[in-house]
């Protein structure tokens, strides 16, 4: 019997394989691919044409059986069932190095950087997403767009959003356009321990977008702002969005005793 696609989880079904193609673009034999939410296995089956192995990891108990018929002919798919959001990424044997995937709409900002900081051996993220997400991730510094994800994601990957996608390819057509997005893991600039700390910071500067940088940061940091601010060429008054991912390492550097 035919599973239908849950709102509640995020679901909606890739059913077209020019689309399918454009996703799987750039994976090799040489890959071990982590699938998050194969559902009935349509994506799957292209990644399983091309890769050495594919972790497809799925929550939706309704969709085995139907993802096992999908890659029934191929002996290089391993399914694991679990909430993506909890699952140990650590037990996977061999451990993936690429995300290829159709992203769970309702999951897809928190797995993304939950992967970037967690799951190392992954180097490459290739995805879809609702378009909307996708110019979240990828935003500039700046921009309307801009805000703590961005600086986050900006500082363990390079992104960039390489497809806009039609509603009419999923099943059902959602009620806005998605998109392909591209990480690269970038060589990271951050001292061992370091990350934790500058997250907290950029999570503080951002917390409200109408203050000033300064204002939003804890009482014990803000004596100290507004001059290391001015020496990376920030006035006084500059707000979150205004400042790029290294000089927000560069202000934890100066001021890690306070955050």
């Amino acid at each position: 019997m035919e599973s239908f696609p849950k709102k509640r989880l995020g679901q909606h079904f890739l059913k077209d394989p020019n689309t399918a193609r454009i996703v799987v673009e750039g994976v090799t034999d040489e890959d071990v691919i982590l699938e998050v939410g194969p559902g009935r296995g349509f994506l799957t089956t292209f990644l399983a044409e091309r890769a050495r192995l594919v972790h497809a990891v799925e929550l939706d108990a309704d969709v085995l059986a139907a993802l096992r018929r999908s890659v029934s002919g191929y002996e290089n798919v391993e399914i694991h069932t679990g909430d993506a959001l909890r699952f140990d990424y650590a037990s996977l044997d061999p451990a993936p190095n690429k995300l290829v995937a159709n992203l769970p709409y309702n999951i897809a900002s928190p797995l993304v950087l939950g992967l970037l900081e967690e799951a190392h051996s992954l180097r490459t993220l290739r995805f879809m997403v609702q378009l909307e997400v996708a110019r979240r991730m990828a935003a500039v510094r700046g921009s309307k767009d801009y805000a703590a994800y961005a600086v986050l994601v900006r500082l363990l990957a390079d992104v960039r959003v390489v497809h806009k996608v039609s509603l009419q390819v999923f099943d059902p057509p959602p009620r806005v356009h998605s998109a392909v997005v591209q990480m690269e893991r970038r060589a990271s600039d951050l001292k061992p321990g370091e990350y934790a700390g500058v997250k907290r910071l950029v999570l503080a500067a951002f917390r409200s977008r109408r203050k000033r940088l300064v204002n939003n940061l804890p009482e014990s940091a803000r004596g100290g702002a507004p001059r290391v601010l001015g020496t990376l060429g920030y006035g006084p008054d500059a707000r979150a969005e205004e400042v790029s991912p290294k000089d927000f390492v560069a202000l934890y550097r100066e001021l890690s005793w306070a955050i």
